[in-house]
């Protein structure tokens, strides 16, 4: 017999990041020497101390029952506890913190959590791919923001369509931003409570690079902003600030409504995380921070690195604020996919070409500061051969 996909899933978007994995592998099987900076993979282990909790914690019969539905309590608290510490926001831990899976699942899951289908939501263009998953598996209505470096890509509500507006019941927004580097600023988050309020739009900030900002500014938060919790949630993955991708952990803080809904479709779809991942997520929350100001330091050296072999070929970077990424324009003359495919056939360099993320992406490729200087270096002489950009 054979057994056709729901028409959901055929309505699925195609996997951009797998479709450049693909691409990268066909290149290193004819034996070329790729320098991949077209991943969004943290390439540094996770601190020892926390590997040696969760060693700990596998070790007690009491993480091999069935974890809570809803996540450990004192997980929660360390979550509260850590948005005390580090941005000076009080949360209750029992309704204002959800425990998710890593965050792409929260950020999937809210969509069908919060809207009816038909209902409109609004994205960013560019921005982070997934969260087309969530619009086509809860069947809602899609309207993108688009995003430029005019407006240091940060959206521009009052350029946004009246009736749009009118219909939106779900703002994302990702800052610092994947693919860009962009940061938000204070005034932009108290503009988005303002609007989010006037047009009764609930709002979440993906709060994924927030440990990571350039010289010297710290990513703000947007609990921060004065009225943030009547309109909207954050959520905030231990993958960056921890090297703890692979261990898929997470949570989403905020608004005690939109928290409830997360909570009360993962009653349906999970038993939680894995009792022993809690415990070692409870370590980094509750360290004294160093292992992620020096992983910080070591993206902020990588960041100066990449730019001044990047301008030592005439190729000059968009200012990014934060994340570990570069947002590199193309050069005359090729779309960003085009210039992608060039860099990977010609150079052996793989980027991220900017359209992956959106239309508004075209332009530009996006470039992942995920290994060491010399690479960088050596990409970018390889690079500047093809003599496209003026030095």
């Amino acid at each position: 017999m054979k057994f056709e996909e729901s028409k959901v899933l055929q309505h699925l978007p195609k996997q951009f990041f797998a479709n450049l994995v693909a691409k990268v592998n066909a290149k290193a099987a004819t034996g070329a020497d790729v320098i991949n900076l077209g991943q969004g993979n943290p390439d540094q282990p996770t601190p020892d101390f926390i590997v040696k909790a969760m060693q700990k914690a596998t070790a007690d019969p009491a993480d091999h029952k069935y974890s809570l539905f809803r996540g450990m309590p004192r997980l929660k608290q360390a979550a509260a506890d850590f948005y005390k510490r580090e941005y000076g926001v009080d949360l209750d831990p029992e309704k204002e913190v959800a425990i998710l899976g890593g965050s792409k699942i929260g950020l999937v899951e809210l969509p069908f959590a919060l809207l009816n289908p038909g209902d409109t939501m609004l994205l960013p263009d560019p921005g982070y791919p997934d969260y087309l998953s969530g619009v086509a598996l809860a069947q809602v209505k899609l309207e993108l923001m688009s995003l430029s470096a005019d407006n240091h890509y940060l959206p521009d509500y009052q350029q946004l369509d009246s009736k749009v507006v009118e219909q939106a019941k779900l703002m994302y927004l990702n800052y610092p931003h994947n693919p860009t580097g962009a940061v938000a600023t204070p005034e932009f988050y108290q503009d988005t409570v303002k609007f989010a309020k006037a047009h009764h739009i609930g709002v979440v900030q993906d709060f994924a690079y927030g440990a990571i900002g350039f010289d010297g500014k710290r990513p703000v938060s947007f609990l921060q902003t004065p009225g943030a919790k009547d309109v909207g949630i954050e959520t905030y993955t231990l993958s960056k600030s921890y090297n703890m991708a692979g261990w898929r952990i997470g949570f989403a803080v905020g608004n005690a409504d939109m928290i409830e809904a997360i909570n009360l479709i993962q009653d349906h779809l999970f038993v939680s995380v894995f009792p022993a991942i809690q415990d070692a997520a409870i370590a980094a929350l509750n360290s004294d921070q160093s292992t992620v100001k020096t992983l910080v330091a070591r993206y902020q050296k990588r960041h100066d690195d990449f730019y001044a072999a990047a301008r030592k070929i005439g190729w000059e970077p968009y200012p990014s604020g934060g994340t570990f990424y570069a947002w590199m324009p193309v050069p005359k003359g090729y779309t960003s996919e085009e210039f992608a495919d060039l860099l990977l056939d010609k150079c052996a360099v793989a980027v991220a070409p900017g359209t992956g993320f959106g239309k508004s992406g075209e332009g530009f490729v996006r470039i992942g500061l995920l290994i060491d200087e010399p690479r960088f270096t050596e990409a970018c002489e390889r690079i500047g051969k093809l003599g496209l950009f003026k030095k």
